[in-house]
């Protein structure tokens, strides 16, 4: 990076780091169980909603009370089942057109972070229907009001139920766009062990690495506060007394709950302090 570049960046970055602490930042309101999502529908008067989520994750029993509660409540549930690892441009414009055809009044994010990013850039096109993702890429670039997102994390890695960020691929260029805009961030977060119940091992290991990696990068950086400090150090805490736990024994409601939280709230320290060179490299390699 030569000179001029590099003193951009860090002006850039400074500025941002000033005024973090009067940017709209909001943490979604966080519930533990799944029979919660009962509270959301009556609060928000919900008769229509669209389950965004992977073939594999549709078909678990954990998405079975999903619908069970859904019909219970008199709330009709479409499921949009075909996110792929790295969703694609062409999953969040299926998810748009089946919550517009759906007559949908909000979506219910299932799965891990690729579930939330689907949702949240389908959000993004249902905000402002004129534009592509060329457009709507970069920071602060979506302002307008989403419609509700509700993140039911089944991996504890990503964070993506309390970011502000969605990453979607390009299916024919292979190339990634990057959204951050505060509006990404979804409203209601479900956060209950059983979710994860069914995540495999190697799947354990390698999200729980990755909320790892989020918790440290926010510590070591140039953006760090004295909160998102403590929260990557709490992170870290979680992550190495609970993963080996909930690695050995999936259903270990009580490391998988604070695996969870560790994934949670290193993502709100990533989020207000960056991460670093890691996730850059890791974008452009998962976009090949």
């Amino acid at each position: 990076m030569n000179i001029f570049a590099k003193i951009f960046c860090r002006v850039y970055q400074g500025c941002f780091y000033m005024a973090m602490p009067v940017l709209p930042y909001r943490e979604p309101k966080k519930y533990d169980n799944i029979e919660d999502i009962e509270k959301i529908f009556t609060k928000l008067g919900i008769k229509s909603a669209l389950l965004v989520t992977d073939k594999f994750m549709a078909e678990t029993d954990f998405a079975k009370k999903i619908k069970d509660i859904s019909e219970k409540c008199g709330v009709r549930l479409s499921v949009y089942s075909g996110v792929k690892p790295n969703p694609t441009v062409t999953n969040a414009l299926e998810t748009k057109e089946m919550y517009i055809q759906g007559g949908c009044q909000c979506m219910i994010a299932y799965g891990g972070g690729s579930s939330m990013d689907c949702a949240k850039a389908a959000g993004a096109l249902l905000a402002y229907p004129g534009k592509n993702f060329d457009k709507l890429k970069g920071l602060l670039k979506i302002m307008r009001k989403l419609p509700p997102i509700v993140a039911i994390p089944t991996t504890a890695g990503t964070g993506s139920e309390v970011t502000p960020t969605a990453v979607i691929t390009d299916d024919a260029t292979h190339r990634k766009y990057t959204m951050n805009s505060f509006p990404l961030i979804p409203h209601y977060a479900i956060m209950d062990p059983e979710a994860t119940f069914t995540l495999p091992k190697h799947l354990t290991a390698t999200t729980g690495m990755d909320a790892l990696t989020h918790a440290v990068e926010a510590y070591i950086g140039n953006s760090t506060t004295k909160e998102t400090r403590s929260y990557a150090e709490k992170a870290v805490s979680l992550i190495f007394g609970n993963i080996q736990t909930a690695y050995s024994n999936p259903t270990d409601r009580t490391a998988r709950a604070n695996m969870l939280y560790a994934s949670y709230i290193a993502g709100i320290a990533f989020s207000k302090s960056y991460v670093g060179y890691i996730h850059a490299v890791a974008h452009s390699l998962g976009g090949q």
